[in-house]
């Protein structure tokens, strides 16, 4: 059976549950921490890029994490987002964009490649304004 093919209900027998992780959007610089098994030992590693693409399918969704590595070569990893490997994902910050695939960022280079911080302004001010 095709993973498209699965029902909230069915996700929910399959023992897939509520991650619990942030809300996740395109542009988002992220760290997802993974549990790597190499033969008897598990270690903890983690991966830190913007978020570039999002693919909703059920059981099958999954989001592609982009970083520049070290020699300015780029690196790209897709990560299931209900797999059990992943153990946290963390938002660093979240990013000011106006498409839901950033495929354009891969033939960038230098500071055209990075995506624009989105900066939140606080309602301080404002609650201030009204109590007076």
């Amino acid at each position: 059976m095709k993973a498209s093919k699965y029902t909230r209900e069915t996700i929910l027998q399959l023992g897939v549950y509520d991650r619990g992780f942030p809300e996740l959007k395109v542009g988002d610089r992220v760290r997802v921490t993974q549990r790597i098994v190499e033969g008897d030992k598990t270690r903890l590693q983690q991966f830190e890029g913007d978020i570039i693409c999002i693919r909703h399918h059920g059981i099958a969704t999954n989001f592609t994490v982009r970083k520049i590595g070290a020699g300015s070569v780029a690196i790209e990893r897709v990560f299931p987002y209900y797999s059990p490997f992943i153990t946290q994902i963390a938002v660093i910050r979240r990013g000011t964009v106006r498409r839901a695939k950033l495929y354009y960022v891969r033939h960038r280079v230098g500071k055209a490649g990075r995506i624009e911080e989105l900066i939140v302004k606080s309602d301080d001010h404002k609650t201030a304004e009204t109590a007076q």
